[in-house]
């Protein structure tokens, strides 16, 4: 597919905040606890576990259990990886572990990454523990490394990890996330990590399996960025995932654009919450996602711009809800046109600096009720209803 008008469609992005809260149960099935022999026994044997994994110890970590996990794992650079036995079930057929993982990939994630497992475990002939099967715990996302060998692409900026891919592949991807990550520091500045991780699982079932959806609701989507994927904290880690099969339908700067808007999104984290509307976090990673691309609005707003020329104005701001995934596809590509022209005409009637401002006063308010009508007053001297009017003259003047 070609770049600029027509695209929108195929390959809009969005931030999402995907986080997983599980309270670990204090005991297994039948009232055992944490002092259960047993249990002690496993925490033993994933804490030798993961000292070889992060050790390159291969013929170690044989001897707690299968290798699958090791190989699919070497290739990640690890800064911590660790096991903590939340419950043991005993019984039936077989022995399950739950545990909560929590892992930090070096030089990338501020704080470990914390996601539920579920391990399935055996005995050896001598009465050993031994792990056969290391999975995500009940509706939990998976992890990169549950769909086949990682390989890892570094990048100067950047870290591409991806599942059934070459690394000629992958070096692609690293090459674009590592102009963005300039991009986005000369306009939002550098109070940020400046590095970006790419997930580029094999298909689109891979995409949503990361993220613990239904891969309807990604279709069309070229690439979300998340806290950690089936991860628990605020903002641990940010993860780039990307639909390999929405992001192969676009040109070279289609591909440059989603990954520029979408390490503006990591770039930003620190500063969005409920206080920021989805019109100012995805019209800004837009706005920055097109600089320097030279797309004019009607090239980069080709479904509003169509609305417009159809005498369809629209009377507001795009609201939460119109950038649904879910949503009617013409409808959101008009949220994100809408978001990204309001991004565009604060830096064009107030400059870049102040359009900055904005977005980190807004989200330095406590709740959404006022944080927008308070960053209005305060940094570009306006009210709601005077933005809104001009934003509605400003859209009907650049996309007829």
């Amino acid at each position: 597919m070609a770049d600029g008008a027509g695209v929108r469609r195929t390959w809009r992005t969005a931030a999402a905040g995907l986080c997983l809260l599980l309270v670990p149960p204090l005991s297994g099935c039948g009232g055992r606890t944490a002092a259960d022999p047993a249990t002690a026994e496993v925490q033993r044997v994933l804490d030798r576990r993961s000292a070889a994994l992060l050790g390159h110890d291969e013929t170690a970590y044989g001897t707690t259990g299968t290798r699958t996990e090791y190989v699919r794992l070497r290739a990640l650079p690890l800064a911590s990886w660790t096991y903590r036995v939340t419950a043991l079930h005993r019984g039936g057929p077989g022995t399950t572990a739950e545990a909560e993982l929590r892992y930090r990939i070096a030089g990338y994630d501020r704080a470990p990454v914390s996601v539920h497992r579920t391990l399935t475990l055996s005995r050896t002939a001598d009465g050993r523990w031994y792990v056969s099967a290391d999975e995500p715990a009940r509706k939990a996302g998976e992890q990169l490394w549950d769909q086949g060998t990682v390989t890892a692409v570094q990048g100067a900026h950047s870290l591409v990890l991806g599942t059934g891919r070459s690394a000629g592949d992958l070096r692609a991807y690293a090459r674009l996330a590592d102009r963005a990550v300039p991009v986005v520091s000369r306009a939002w500045g550098t109070d940020w990590t400046r590095r970006i991780v790419v997930l580029v699982p094999r298909t689109l079932e891979g995409m949503a399996a990361l993220l613990g959806s239904p891969a309807s609701s990604y279709r069309g989507i070229a690439a979300v960025t998340t806290g950690e994927a089936g991860g628990a904290g605020r903002t641990p880690a940010d993860r780039v995932v990307v639909n390999p099969e929405a992001y192969a339908m676009l040109g070279s700067v289609g591909k440059q654009v989603v990954l520029t808007h979408e390490a503006t999104h990591v770039a930003t984290r620190a500063h969005t919450d409920a206080a920021t509307p989805l019109w100012l976090s995805e019209g800004y990673a837009d706005w920055i996602g097109y600089l320097g691309t030279g797309r004019t609005p009607t090239e980069a707003a080709p479904e509003l711009a169509r609305a417009v020329r159809d005498g369809h104005v629209p009377s507001a701001l795009p609201a939460d809800a119109d950038f649904g995934f879910s949503s009617e596809p013409t409808h959101l590509a008009q949220a994100y046109e809408g978001g990204w022209l309001a991004c565009r005409m604060i830096a064009g009637h107030w400059g870049d600096a102040r359009l900055g401002a904005f977005y980190r006063a807004v989200g330095a308010h406590a709740q959404r009720a006022g944080a927008v009508e308070e960053a209005l007053k305060k940094v570009l001297g306006s009210t709601p209803g005077a933005f809104t009017a001009e934003w509605r003259a400003y859209v009907r003047d650049q996309l007829t």
